[in-house]
């Protein structure tokens, strides 16, 4: 029994607390009940959890998604110039600009990226599936997140920009430190420090295949965005390196997320993995559920533009929203049983890769992957489970990542 004093005591939102970490939902429960427009003083924002109000935030023109450029011109100089690699490159992400800046990028990169040319690394992820499983031979112990949840997805975006397997470590070591900044805003100043010195180096990498591709094009995306032209207008050398560094980096870090999560999800609920492993055909609609249930996307934000009510609070300009998705994802409202996997689920569309204008350009890739690896696993091995408990499994302290640090599992084919 919850005492009353308890039960009524004021909403902490904490979301780097070990619990909350481990396990959000029932914190989201609550603000869902008591109050779903949420101010943080921790965050000196608006935190959202209900279903509604995160789709329909995603769809107004009147919040901004250019939140990073602010972020930047509030840096003292010298704070500026240490993360002046992550300023060059950032700006120009698709998804933290607002029209017509983001329209131009985004129709200039959908012309490559599409959901045919997604589609058609099907067997890629397949054939890779299958050469992780073989790297990993027989052993009976294995952290799937680096054994397998991690490599996958950021080999089979490798594969589609061009990129050559053997450079899977470096570019690994890379995106994980610039997730650094990515991932939290408010962090060590050596973390900054990392971060930069890895934008620095993965703009690099990629100007160097860029060159290549000029005086070589070959049959990858890469080459088809350093040749792409549209009525005179084509990406600039800067908006093509940050063009294929947002495409690396969230073409894999969420997918990881995505997948590791998914396998821990049926783990929890055995009949649900059994109904996988026994019909491929459940696949479609199990990821659907899987990315619902527990979601590598931990929030997006946005900023008021222009002075609004919600659920009678006050937004004014400048105030930042975060979008709780998984929060969204589990509203009663939205769905029956919430708490509960089931694949054959209805209601509707999760919000997992956001709404709108700026869902996420690479959804059907990751869903794609999620497709192909979770069903072969179940496949693959015929006994799965956690090689630790399940609290001491560690979270990504994140609000931007939901996902794990490690996945123990011990296994047997």
């Amino acid at each position: 029994m919850i005492p009353a004093a308890a039960a009524l005591a004021p909403i902490d939102f904490r979301p780097d607390a070990p619990e909350f970490l481990r396990d959000p939902f029932p914190l989201y429960r609550r603000m869902r009940d008591e109050d779903p427009v949420h101010w943080s003083p921790r965050l000196k924002a608006w935190v959202l959890t209900r279903y509604d109000d995160n789709k329909a935030v995603c769809l107004d023109r009147e919040m901004s998604s250019d939140r990073l450029r602010p972020f930047f011109a509030t840096l003292p100089g010298p704070e500026a110039a240490r993360i002046g690699n992550i300023i060059r490159y950032l700006t120009h992400w698709m998804v933290f600009r607002d029209p017509p800046d983001h329209t131009r990028l985004r129709r200039l990169t959908s012309k490559v990226f599409h959901l045919q040319s997604m589609n058609a690394m099907r067997p890629a992820a397949e054939e890779l599936t299958q050469w992780l499983f073989d790297r990993i031979g027989s052993r009976k112990e294995i952290d799937f997140v680096a054994d397998f949840a991690g490599p996958l997805p950021a080999l089979v975006i490798m594969a589609m920009l061009g990129v050559p397997r053997e450079e899977l470590a470096k570019v690994k070591r890379m995106s994980d430190e610039m997730a650094l900044f990515i991932g939290s805003s408010r962090m060590a100043q050596d973390k900054y420090d990392i971060a930069e010195r890895a934008t620095q180096e993965m703009a690099a990498f990629f100007r160097e295949l860029i060159e290549d591709r000029r005086s070589s094009p070959r049959e990858d995306l890469l080459s088809q965005l350093v040749h792409l032209e549209e009525d005179g207008d084509r990406l600039t050398e800067d908006e093509l390196v940050a063009t294929c560094i947002l495409l690396l980096f969230a073409g894999h870090e969420t997918t990881t997320n995505h997948i590791a999560n998914g396998l821990a999800s049926l783990l929890r609920f055995p009949d649900q993995l059994e109904a996988l492993r026994g019909d491929a055909a459940l696949a479609p609609r199990a990821i659907e559920e899987l990315l619902r249930f527990d979601g590598p996307s931990g929030s997006q934000v946005r900023v008021v533009k222009v002075e609004q009510q919600l659920r009678g609070k006050r937004l004014k300009p400048g105030d930042r929203v975060f979008l709780m998705l998984n929060a969204a994802n589990r509203d009663p409202e939205a769905y029956e049983q919430p708490d509960r996997l089931w694949m054959d689920r209805s209601g509707p569309s999760h919000l997992t890769f956001g709404f709108g204008m700026h869902i996420c350009l690479g959804f059907p890739l990751a869903r794609m992957e999620g497709q192909v690896a979770l069903p072969a696993v179940a496949r693959h091995w015929k006994r799965i489970e956690l090689a630790v408990p399940e609290g001491r499994i560690e979270w990504l302290n994140s609000m931007v990542f939901r996902g794990m640090k490690s996945l123990p599992l011990r296994v047997t084919g």
